[in-house]
């Protein structure tokens, strides 16, 4: 060899080794040394993720390689076990990067988001769409019934071999190129609607100067608006659209101006101007038509449905439109009610959207003596986060123990370690209570990690819970309203579904399971909340220590059903917008208002306000996976009305009734269909004039 070969090859060793040494600083490609493996928060920066994400591709495609080239028989083993592990590394990337850019986000992370998203859908595509992949994993599938599986690996084998059907393995070469098109398109278009909506969120806020334009505000929302222009350096006070602080101010400000400038900035998010996602979700509209085609499907909402419980669009449009029936002459007299309210006291006219937060909740204080004005002393963040974990104690045998020398990605977020009653490590448990401008609005449930078993190894779960509650001010801590202490044990329900997974596979662990069975664990938790032997063992007065007293507890469950008519139909015409947008075959040719006006029109109650439009502004459903999927919170409703019914018969911290509803639903993930494990939960179907009694409605 020449002098300059020997050169050559010195540079290029050089070369990889500094690339090697690259990788091995990086906090995402090396292993943690932090308690559990949590991850490196404390030394994850913006410019890890990138190469991480290069890294992990790599990897991945190599062990897609190593199965689609081996040359012994195609296995269970080698093949399809293989194929669930060889983009583990790259999924605890992708769960770290995600999970971050909707709780912590800036402009690179979302300049990132948008650059990794189609490198994301081209690695599944491509695993998706090999051939030779699916030639092996179909002969295992045709073998099955002599392979002696247990039932884990079965089901496993199953549904991997209907992912990959469902997803164009079966189309001809120039058909799989256009859905891998269709996919690349589909998955920056749900960044840029998020990134959008968190720039239209923010861009606005209502600053006030004239100390007079408070009045009607109640002490804390006061106080709220004031650490709110201390932190943007403003004097006076200010209030976003973010919930916890417009919510507020529409139920107490006694300043119908300013309600319904900031009603309208909220209710128009995304819809014209700088950050207009009207566009963008008529293209995702478009794209999803054009790919369940593509896959066989008249459109999307029967592609996605096909898995789900409910299984068809025609199911879910009768379900939606049943409850509809059943809900609005509820509706219509909740509505009459607070008109005859307002009317009584002075208000002349028909009532507007702005108008209703407010008259509701006078109406409410008067009617119940009860508002959240009277709650909140009794609600300390810190109490009500310790009376969730003792109520996971309580029914799981759960212990959480904080520990602070676990990283976390924002001073405001907690790591917990979550114990079962044996001793035995069941996951970390990341809470992140407070709004800010990098985080999106809203409320959720993630994971940094999912359980499995890989090479005899058990993985325990890392989840977070995030959400967007009241901060504390100077002169008072966090005191949550009723409505967020309910918020909080949803999204723990979410939590436990993850905490208490148990399986080997990471695809069919925790809350990997259909669209309208997963808000069954998180809304089954809500029923606390008005549940005296639970109140009483922690609502305590943040300043007396006075337990919340019985007659309040009465107000509280004697309203537990208020309005509930008219919130019925508000999140019913949700549903049925959603399902009207994914039952086309291509995008409509009129303005997204008008579509979605002339959609849920049989669900309007009070006037529509002209340039408002709830569509750009729906990210459940245009970036955030509940596609034709939102019906599923009212189908999860009555899931959970109906099992609830069976704790409200056995006792509310029944012990067997617990065991049973982890045994058969919370560890259980996706180890068998939904109404398989209701029923071995319940013993039968549910009935779904269950909900109907709970919400007052028969």
């Amino acid at each position: 060899m020449n002098k300059l070969g020997i050169v050559l090859i010195g540079a290029s060793l050089i070369a990889l080794n500094a690339c090697k040494q690259k990788m091995t600083d990086n906090p995402l490609l090396v292993k943690s040394d932090n308690p559990y493996g949590a991850p490196a928060f404390d030394k994850i920066k913006n410019e890890h993720f990138k190469p991480a994400f290069e890294a992990e591709m790599a990897a991945g495609k190599a062990k897609i390689d190593s199965i689609v080239n081996n040359p012994e028989a195609p296995t269970f083993a080698n093949t399809v076990e293989a194929l669930e592990f060889a983009s583990r590394g790259l999924n605890n990337v992708a769960s770290i990067f995600f999970a971050l850019n909707s709780s912590n986000t800036d402009s690179v992370m979302q300049k990132i988001a948008l650059e990794v998203s189609p490198m994301l859908t081209d690695f599944s595509n491509d695993i998706l769409l090999n051939e030779k992949l699916f030639s092996r994993i179909k002969a295992v599938y045709e073998a099955k019934d002599s392979s002696k599986l247990n039932q884990e690996q079965m089901r496993l084998l199953e549904e991997t071999y209907k992912g990959f059907t469902r997803n164009g393995a079966n189309l001809p070469a120039d058909q799989k190129a256009q859905l891998k098109q269709i996919d690349n398109e589909l998955s920056q278009l749900g960044q840029k609607f998020d990134q959008n909506l968190l720039s239209a969120t923010n861009k606005y806020f209502l600053h006030i100067t004239d100390s007079t334009q408070l009045k009607g505000l109640p002490e804390f929302v006061i106080e709220m608006g004031a650490a709110e222009a201390k932190q943007r350096s403003l004097k006076g006070w200010v209030y976003t659209l973010q919930y916890p602080s417009y919510g507020p101010f529409l139920q107490y400000s006694e300043n119908r101006e300013l309600k319904e400038k900031i009603w309208k900035e909220s209710n128009r998010k995304s819809f014209g101007g700088e950050f207009d996602n009207q566009e963008v979700l008529k293209k995702i509209v478009d794209l999803r038509a054009k790919r369940a085609k593509l896959l066989g499907f008249k459109n999307h909402a029967e592609y996605v449905l096909a898995e789900n419980m409910a299984k068809n669009p025609e199911t879910v449009n009768a379900f939606l439109s049943n409850l509809l029936d059943k809900s609005l002459p509820f509706a219509k007299k909740d509505l009459a009610s607070i008109q005859a309210y307002a009317n009584a006291n002075g208000f002349e006219g028909k009532l507007m959207p702005w108008d209703f937060s407010y008259y509701s909740e006078k109406y409410k204080n008067e009617k119940y003596s009860l508002n959240d004005e009277l709650l909140k002393p009794y609600f300390k963040l810190e109490n009500v986060e310790n009376a969730v974990f003792s109520l996971a104690d309580s029914l799981y045998g759960l212990k959480f123990k904080r520990n602070d020398s676990i990283p976390v990605y924002h001073p405001d977020v907690k790591a917990f370690e979550v114990y079962d009653a044996s001793g035995r490590f069941m996951s970390l448990l990341y809470v992140d209570y407070f709004p800010r401008e990098s985080k999106n609005s809203g409320a959720w449930m993630t994971t940094f990690r999912d359980e499995y078993i890989m090479g005899g190894v058990e993985y325990r779960p890392f989840v977070t819970l995030v959400l967007n509650f009241t901060k504390p001010t100077e002169s008072k801590p966090s005191l949550l309203t009723f409505d967020e202490v309910t918020t909080l044990l949803h999204e723990f329900g979410h939590a436990l579904h993850g905490m208490l997974a148990e399986g080997s596979y990471p695809s069919l662990t925790g809350t990997s399971v259909r669209r309208d069975f997963v808000e069954l664990p998180s809304q089954i938790m809500e029923n606390w909340a008005t549940e005296p032997d639970f109140l009483v063992t922690f609502a305590k007065h943040y300043e007396t220590g006075e337990i919340i007293p019985q007659e309040l507890i009465k107000k509280i469950i004697d309203s537990k059903n208020y309005l509930s008519g008219y919130g019925s139909v508000r999140q019913l015409a949700y549903g049925i917008n959603d399902m009207a947008w994914h039952t086309l075959t291509a995008a409509p040719q009129q303005g997204v208002m008008e579509f979605e006006r002339e959609a849920t029109k049989k669900t309007q109650l009070m006037p529509l306000i002209d340039s408002t439009c709830m569509s750009p502004a729906f990210s459940h459903i245009f970036a955030g996976g509940y596609s034709a999927g939102y019906y599923s919170y009212k189908w999860a409703e009555v899931l959970e009305a109906d099992a609830f019914s069976l704790f409200k018969e056995e006792g509310i911290f029944n012990k067997e009734v617990s065991k049973s509803f982890r045994d058969n639903i919370l560890s259980k993930g996706n180890l068998m269909d939904a109404d398989v494990l209701y029923r071995n939960f319940r013993g039968r179907d549910p009935r779904p004039e269950a909900l109907l009694e709970k919400l007052g409605m028969k």
